[in-house]
């Protein structure tokens, strides 16, 4: 099955103008893209370019710096809280249809509890007023993202993003497109070289494909069997990669994901 090829906006790093960016990545010859939040602004003029370019603006990814915070008694939360709803107002703006957003974040977590699920369900009632679809990626613990498959699974606006990278290091022996089923709304590739070394450290390095040792045939097979049509997303950047130009990182990525695009075994779907 064809996909469409995506990158993160940013990759660049922060010298070269996101706008700018954009006009290099469609010349790479991506058609879709994400960016992490940014200002009203900010969001607003990369919207309207790519518009101007027939790109795609897939989903904006919420902040998630004191995640656990959304878990714990008192009033911490508030500062990612807010941004997650910044990040849901400025996707019904400007037509984005998506919000990526994490859990929780580290090896131990603060565990469930109702005060962390009220706070969740105010965010997804927000969005689906707003028109907006939440889509909770897969991170460390298994519990923690996959009980909002079932919470809300009833509810058409909360979905998935599938993180190709995070599952081989984080939860190996967990295939989420197994959890997850047909919620699938969203894709972040990348590569790394699984637990090297236990728990001891992070070994989410985001590499470019091929660099790790991920499993893509494994991932794309799962897409194919559960009929993902959606974009295969990058969520890569260029400081480990100085030593290529911004034409040249982004000229390899393209080559990376579209060699995973082509493992796939699925026919193309019939368009009505």
């Amino acid at each position: 099955m064809k996909r469409k090829l995506g990158i993160i906006v940013g990759c660049l790093g922060g010298e070269i103008p996101l706008e700018r960016q954009l006009e290099m990545m469609k010349e790479a010859g991506f058609e879709t893209f994400f960016s992490s939040l940014c200002s009203a602004d900010t969001t607003k003029r990369l919207k309207e370019k790519a518009d101007e370019l027939g790109m795609v603006y897939e989903t904006i990814h919420a902040p998630f710096s004191g995640i656990n915070n959304m878990w714990v008694a008192g009033m911490d939360y508030l500062t990612v809280y807010n941004g997650m709803k910044r990040s849901i107002d400025q996707a019904a703006a400007n037509g984005i249809p998506a919000v990526v957003m994490h859990v929780s974040s580290g090896w131990y977590p603060p565990g469930i509890c109702d005060l962390g699920l009220k706070r969740f369900d105010e965010l997804v009632l927000y969005a689906a007023e707003k028109g907006v679809t939440i889509a909770f990626e897969n991170l460390r613990c298994i519990g923690n993202v996959a009980y909002t498959a079932e919470r809300y699974e009833k509810l058409d606006n909360v979905r998935f993003c599938y993180d190709f990278g995070h599952e081989h290091c984080y939860t190996k022996t967990v295939q989420w497109m197994d959890v997850f089923c047909h919620k699938l709304i969203c894709t972040h590739i990348h590569d790394n070289m699984g637990q090297t070394n236990g728990k001891l450290n992070d070994p989410d390095t985001h590499l470019l494909p091929f660099e790790g040792n991920v499993n893509y045939q494994r991932c794309i097979d799962k897409l194919d069997e559960y009929g993902y049509t959606g974009p295969l997303t990058l969520e890569v950047g260029n400081s480990r990669y100085q030593h290529l130009s911004p034409e040249e990182f982004l000229a390899t990525c393209y080559e990376r994901v579209k060699r995973i695009g082509e493992l796939s075994k699925a026919p193309d779907p019939i368009e009505a």
